[in-house]
C-alpha cells in the first residue's frame, strides 16, 4: 500500500512545509514505480525521453550542469539529509517530482540489493552534428556502431577524462542512456556531449567542418604515436568491437593509426584502445602548449 502526503492541489512555496512537497511511496505495483522501472526497456526511454542515474553525487552534478531532472526518487533512510533536502527543493522548483521510498522499491528500480539512496530521472539530451564547429586543440571520439553498453561508458567517461568535447555515435548504436551506460560513465554522461549520426551525415561533416580523422584499423596503419595531431581539431574514429571500420569510413580517414601490442592478444578492447588514442592526443597537445 502506498500512501500520499503531497499537498491538495493549490500552488505552495517550495520553502514551506516541504514534507506537502513528497509522495511516499511504499508499493511495488504503485503506477509511478512501474513508469520508472519501465525506464529499463530502451523503448520507454525513447518514447518518454528519459532516463536514470543512481547516486546523489551523480544527481547534484547533473543539476548543476544545467540538465532537467523529471523525478527524485529517494531512501526513508536519507530522508533530513542536507543534500538530498536540497535537491527535492531544486525538483520542485523546477516542476519535478519528488518521491520518498522504501528501499524494496529503490532495490526494484535499480535492480540491485544494495541500491543507492537517491536516483533521479532526467531528460535525454543529444546534440546535432550540424551544430558542431571545431575549434582549434578540441578532440572528438566517433564510435562505429558500438555495442556494448560498458564500452560506451568507459568511453565516454575516458573521454571527459581526457578533456574531450564529445562522443559522436555513428549508426546502430548500443543506448548511452542505458542503466549500464550510465552507470559505466560514472557521471561524465552530463558532462560529456553524445551525438548522434549517420555514416553519410559524418562524411558530409567531416568535409566541412575542417576536421583531421584519425581512424584505427589494421591494414595501412602507422604506429598512433608518430601522427601528427595538432594541425587541425582530432577526431579519433573507432570501430565496431567485432567487424572494425567499414570501408565507407576507413577511407575517410586522413590518417590510419595502429597501436603496436606484443604477446598473445592480437587485439586490445575498444575501451583500452580509445583511451589510449585519446591520451595520446592529450599528450602532443599539452606538449604544444609547453606543459609536457
Amino acid at each position: 500500500m502506498s500512501h500520499d502526503n503531497h499537498h491538495d492541489g493549490g500552488p505552495r512555496r517550495a520553502s514551506s512545509q516541504r514534507v506537502g512537497q513528497v509522495k511516499e511511496v511504499t508499493s511495488l505495483t504503485n503506477p509511478i514505480i512501474k513508469d520508472i522501472k519501465a525506464l529499463a526497456q530502451k523503448k520507454t526511454r525513447d518514447e518518454t525521453r528519459s532516463f536514470l542515474a543512481e547516486g546523489l553525487k551523480l544527481v547534484i552534478d547533473a543539476l548543476e550542469l544545467g540538465w532537467t531532472i523529471k523525478t527524485l526518487v529517494y531512501a526513508k533512510a536519507a530522508k533530513g539529509k542536507p543534500q538530498v533536502e536540497q535537491v527535492a527543493l531544486k525538483t520542485v522548483s523546477h516542476g519535478g517530482l519528488v518521491l520518498e521510498v522504501s528501499e524494496k522499491v529503490l532495490s526494484s528500480i535499480t535492480r540491485r540489493d544494495n541500491p543507492q539512496m537517491v536516483v533521479g530521472i532526467f531528460e535525454q539530451r543529444y546534440k546535432n552534428l550540424r551544430d558542431v564547429k571545431p575549434a582549434a586543440g578540441e578532440t572528438y571520439v566517433a564510435l562505429d556502431r558500438v555495442r556494448d553498453p560498458g564500452n560506451l561508458g568507459t568511453i565516454i567517461r575516458t573521454a571527459d577524462a581526457a578533456g574531450a568535447s564529445g562522443v559522436i555515435l555513428l549508426g546502430e548504436t548500443t543506448d548511452p542512456f542505458s542503466l549500464e551506460t550510465v552507470r559505466a560513465t560514472m557521471g561524465s554522461v552530463f558532462a560529456m556531449p553524445v551525438i548522434r549520426a549517420s555514416n553519410a551525415e559524418f562524411i558530409k561533416w567531416h568535409k566541412s567542418s575542417g576536421v583531421r580523422v584519425v581512424a584505427t584499423h589494421l591494414a595501412g596503419a602507422v604506429d598512433y604515436r608518430t601522427i601528427d595531431y595538432r594541425s587541425r581539431p582530432v577526431v579519433i574514429l573507432m570501430g565496431n568491437e567485432q567487424a572494425g571500420l567499414p570501408d565507407e569510413l576507413a577511407k575517410e580517414a586522413d590518417a590510419l593509426a595502429r597501436i603496436p601490442q606484443q604477446g598473445r592478444a592480437d587485439s586490445l578492447n575498444l575501451g583500452i584502445a580509445t583511451g589510449i588514442m585519446l591520451f595520446e592526443v592529450r599528450r602532443h597537445l599539452l606538449a604544444l602548449d609547453g606543459k609536457a
